[in-house]
């Protein structure tokens, strides 16, 4: 007797088109691809290029369902991903993606074996009545920690409280944090200082991801267990999935950089634990006197470092007076490759959360410069909670002092920073040997397996 093959669970995922949420998202999905589940994913014309890795590597398991990117007064022709815009226009492109909400389900309906469940980006939570209206569970993907997630639902649950209290006493999480107002993550700065219609219909809809069937964390149960534990209390159940950090199980683990870069080539010239590597993300670009101030202060320090520089204003004859010692580099980098390099020591970053998840686990010391979004709470967890930071600035109109910021670049790359950099390389043998993620990875799996 013949006995018939189990069909394989189909899902739908549902990204968010921001680098930083959808990349980690797509890694996650290559995972499942990789536990024999098929996957639908959600995607405007504009955004469709960033899954050719992914259907490239699983071409039979993967199917792009693409729409047109639906319009908005308030934004301009053919902006489709928050990089094109930056981090003020979150709200516009949450409200355009809302009107996909009829074409998914027309979509759905027609469908001969449609999804058994939707994975989507913590930033469209109105997914919520969506998949009340197609009947099928829905799992939130934070492309961050439970840190965030959980600072997020408290302020957004109390925001009336925070109109008139600063700094604000976090009170219901683990440790009590505080934070000052301007400290908070952007989504809930802007709430409180121009709740626009689009703004509040956010707010609401955060309030509802923890009420989603499941959670879904790209993080790691030794780097946020307390709050991870906190999320399994507030939500009732253990439906709380740790899978991360997803870079160094993604797509592209390794960073793909080539022996010929000459980048690496540089760094290989160097002595080990020597290099700041220097970058501050994809969507913000230095004001010219922070770049004056940035470039004093490696000037006046001892260390060798690579600066990332995209369209950051340069100041004119400082790469010939740091030659040999520093370069600066305009172009793409394969950064993960490049904080893994023997050479490099430190990252001077504004601490987003895949920034942060590729120091920890290439074991290299954090210089945060939190600036905007999710970045204060980020830093407040690397100083504070893990030990493998330390503050060199904060706010993203803040210019440092060179003087002071050349004396802690020269104190953490060096016996100062002895500590902090021992912290940093104990916590990537800690994820490297946990081994949590994978289970959380396959729980996860057997639970959609289970729909």
């Amino acid at each position: 007797m013949v006995v018939p093959e189990t069909p394989k669970p189909h899902i739908m995922v549902f990204p968010y088109p921001a680098q930083g949420h959808l990349l980690p998202l797509l890694d996650l999905t290559h995972q499942l691809c990789l536990r024999g589940i098929n996957v639908s994913v959600v995607v405007t014309t504009g955004n469709l290029q960033y899954l050719s890795p992914l259907i490239s590597a699983h071409p039979s398991s993967v199917t792009p369902i693409v729409f047109p990117f639906p319009s908005h007064p308030s934004l301009p022709p053919g902006v489709e991903n928050v990089k094109d815009i930056g981090n003020s226009g979150n709200p516009l492109i949450t409200a355009s993606l809302r009107q996909l909400r009829d074409p998914i389900i027309q979509w759905f309906r027609s469908h001969k074996t449609p999804p058994v469940a939707l994975i989507y980006d913590f930033f469209l939570g109105w997914t919520h009545e969506l998949c009340d209206q197609l009947g099928v569970p829905r799992f939130a993907f934070f492309s961050s920690g439970p840190y965030l997630a959980s600072v997020l639902d408290f302020c957004f649950g109390n925001i009336d409280v925070l109109k008139s209290t600063d700094p604000v006493h976090l009170l219901d999480l683990p440790g009590s944090p505080v934070f000052e107002v301007e400290h908070l993550p952007s989504v809930v700065r802007l709430c409180l200082r121009s709740p626009s219609p689009d703004i509040i219909s956010i707010k609401d809809e955060i309030l509802m991801i923890f009420l989603s069937y499941g959670c879904v964390f790209n993080t790691a149960e030794c780097l946020e267990a307390k709050y991870l534990n906190y999320v399994r209390k507030r939500v009732g159940h253990d439906r709380v999935f740790g899978v991360g950090p997803l870079c160094s199980i993604g797509l592209d683990p390794g960073g793909a950089a080539g022996k010929s870069d000459p980048l690496m080539s540089w760094l290989d010239g160097c002595p080990d634990g020597s290099v700041l590597y220097i970058c501050f993300g994809s969507q913000k670009a230095l004001t010219k006197e922070q770049c004056d101030a940035l470039a004093l202060g490696l000037e006046r320090s001892l260390t060798r470092f690579v600066w990332v520089g995209k369209s950051d204003p340069i100041p004119e004859g400082f790469e010939d007076r740091v030659s040999g010692r520093g370069r600066v580099v305009r172009g793409w980098v394969p950064q993960r490759a490049v904080l893994s390099h023997v050479a490099v020591r430190g990252f001077l970053s504004h601490c987003g959360w895949n920034s942060v998840l590729e120091a920890i686990t290439s074991g290299v010391t954090v210089l945060g410069w939190p600036m905007e979004a999710d970045q204060f709470v980020n830093a407040k967890l690397l100083v504070e909670d893990l030990g493998v930071a330390v503050q060199v600035c904060e706010g993203d109109g803040t210019v440092p002092d060179p003087d002071q910021l050349g004396r802690i670049i020269d104190e953490s790359m060096g016996e100062g920073g002895r500590e902090v950099a021992a912290r940093a390389e104990e916590m990537r043998q800690k994820l490297e040997a946990e081994g949590s993620s994978f289970v959380d990875l396959e729980r996860l799996v057997k639970e959609l397996g289970s729909l």
